[in-house]
């Protein structure tokens, strides 16, 4: 008993020292960046187009669009490739080459992002400068890398989804008289919605706070895209590429937008969890 008691108190230190250093990062966050954003106003903040800090405009909105359409682009390309093979996985494939490819797919999400990015500029970013046109380094290119790298977040959690459907769901429906593709469209991907939304959710999560890659194929531009072929600077790569040198007011200008960056995500992680939770 009392060394179950011990184990008992070490498990609840654990967990209370995770969220202890959660609260810690976000106190911290808030304490460097509220500053400025209460200086500067936060409809300025975020509704400013102009990001000169040095000259004290700290406007982040080019950002922020710049981040969303990315992160839309990734889920363009991402999604309907990661949820087509989750379903040609858990219902088609044979179990055994399942067992494998899962596991296989799995492990890109550890994969470097800096590999993802060399890829990019080596590869996919020579192929749109020469082909679509622009210097390379874009929205497109960025949305693409991003879309590839949330693949095994989508897949993963999609096929956990699917597989998790009772088998008399799809039982009953072929003895209805459907075609198994029919059972899928629109018995089990319906009863496996949830699950599927998180994975969306998760990838959209990861798309948003990705920072290697795209600064290397991104382009850095601060302004607000036109097109998918202008380059563009999401919050994650601004803060990456100043930082080391900022200061002042500049320094609590990128920590601002870190809060900015934190409220998103955070949103986007409540979601998946109030719908994972969902009936």
């Amino acid at each position: 008993m009392v060394k179950e008691k011990i184990i008992e108190k070490i498990l609840l230190l654990l967990a209370l020292s995770a969220i202890g250093s959660l609260i810690l990062i976000t106190i911290f966050i808030f304490l460097e960046g509220l500053p400025i954003i209460l200086a500067t106003g936060i409809k300025a903040f975020i509704l400013g187009t102009h990001w000169s800090p040095t000259k004290g405009h700290f406007g982040i909105f080019a950002m922020i669009v710049s981040s969303l359409y990315v992160t839309l682009g990734a889920l363009v390309t991402g999604v309907p490739l990661g949820l087509a093979c989750a379903i040609v996985l858990a219902e088609f494939s044979p179990p055994g080459l399942t067992r494998i490819l899962k596991p296989t797919i799995e492990l890109l999400a550890g994969i470097p992002s800096v590999v993802y990015g060399f890829l990019g500029v080596v590869l996919l970013v020579p192929l749109i400068r020469k082909f679509l046109g622009g210097p390379g380094l874009s929205l497109l290119a960025g949305a693409l890398i991003l879309g590839i790298m949330i693949l095994p977040t989508v897949i993963s959690i999609s096929i956990d989804a699917i597989s998790a459907v009772p088998m008399i769901y799809r039982e009953g429906s072929i003895a209805l008289g459907a075609t198994e593709w029919q059972t899928v469209r629109r018995v089990v991907l319906p009863a496996a919605r949830s699950g599927i939304i998180t994975a969306v959710i998760l990838g959209m999560g990861r798309a948003i706070g990705e920072t290697m890659a795209v600064i290397m194929v991104a382009g850095n531009a601060l302004k607000i895209p036109t097109s998918i072929l202008d380059p563009v600077r999401t919050l994650t790569s601004n803060i990456a590429l100043e930082l080391g040198y900022a200061a002042g007011k500049h320094r609590e200008a990128l920590f601002a937008t870190g809060i900015v960056l934190f409220i998103i995500i955070m949103i986007l992680n409540t979601l998946a969890t109030v719908i994972t939770r969902r009936k």
